[in-house]
């Protein structure tokens, strides 16, 4: 188990230069230093000067990936990419451009987006799993039926449609709960409730269609067919056996939501005023700051791949069978 976890870990550094570099690579290509610096200074009456000292005070003044005329080792080290990238992978963020250190803003607002994002991801998983161990406990009926319309139905929907009618039907027109905003501590709850109940809502077309899709494929294995032999219920069949061996691809549909536990919905964020790490996201790729951007991204994938990892080694658990060498 350790030596796979260490061969894993070592798997993971060339992915992780490789997300760094096409992160890199892709903010550039629309953008230029000279284009970041205006983006903070102002688009009116910024000298060259004044664009040329931002760029000095924060080291855009190095070429992008190649230093010419550097001599040996630094004309790879002293450039933009060595300078921003190489501190990531020892987690040193830095600070913005717009000077606030980033790492001190990850730890302020991974608390609001945890605090959508999880409750999102326990209660979802408890409806969709629910909903499909209905549906498939009364398969080829009606309700099974009419369980797959409402499915489809729902995963037609955009997002969008969910945020927006929430806010109209339940803040504006039911006034139960604030349209917009967040506040600490106990308060937090009248802000985070639509937009978890969105997120839940929101989840149950494709969650619940495919979890009834695992089920169904488990229930007509030879090991079902011989616990009804023998004479067990249909609901301890579903249950016992089913659900358990059911774990092993539900677990990994769970890890693609891993990252987003701590980077947070940028929709959902973004719609409701929440203070959390995707609408810091989406407001550093609106002010062009690629430091919060690579950060966040890198972050993401460290996040994704810690997932894989932890999925590997939970399928352990859930199946015996497998072993990691």
């Amino acid at each position: 188990m350790i030596a796979y976890i260490v061969r894993r870990v070592l798997y993971a550094l060339p992915i992780l230069i490789g997300v760094n570099l096409i992160t890199f690579a892709l903010f550039f290509v629309v953008n230029t230093p000279d284009d970041m610096a205006r983006m903070q200074l102002g688009a009116k009456r910024v000298t060259p000067q004044a664009i040329e000292r931002w760029k000095v005070e924060r080291g855009y003044d190095k070429p992008l990936l190649w230093n010419s005329g550097a001599s040996g080792l630094e004309q790879l080290t002293d450039t933009i990419f060595y300078d921003k990238s190489v501190r990531l992978f020892v987690f040193d963020f830095g600070n913005a451009d717009d000077g606030r250190d980033i790492a001190h803003e990850i730890l302020t607002r991974m608390g609001p987006s945890l605090a959508i994002a999880l409750p999102v991801f326990l209660v979802g998983i408890a409806v969709n799993i629910t909903f499909a161990l209905m549906m498939a406990f009364f398969r080829a009926s009606y309700l099974d039926l009419w369980g797959v319309v409402v499915c489809v139905a729902m995963m037609s929907i955009s997002g969008l449609f969910y945020i927006i009618g929430g806010q109209y039907l339940v803040s504006k027109l039911w006034h139960l709960v604030p349209i917009s905003g967040f506040a600490g501590g106990p308060d937090a709850l009248k802000f985070v409730v639509l937009p978890v109940l969105i997120g839940v809502v929101g989840g149950i077309g494709a969650g619940a269609r495919w979890y009834r899709t695992i089920f169904l494929e488990e229930i007509g294995k030879d090991y079902v067919r011989t616990a009804r032999a023998k004479g067990m219920r249909e609901s301890v069949v579903l249950f016992r056996h089913v659900l358990k061996n059911g774990l092993i691809p539900i677990l990994t549909g769970a890890v693609v939501v891993l990252p987003s536990l701590f980077l947070g919905s940028l929709l959902m964020e973004s719609f409701f005023g929440i203070p959390g790490l995707g609408s810091y996201t989406i407001d550093a790729i609106q002010a062009q700051d690629f430091a919060v951007v690579r950060s966040m991204v890198f972050l993401g994938a460290v996040l994704y791949i810690i997932g894989l990892l932890l999925t590997d080694i939970s399928y352990t658990l859930v199946d015996p069978r497998v072993r990691l060498a």
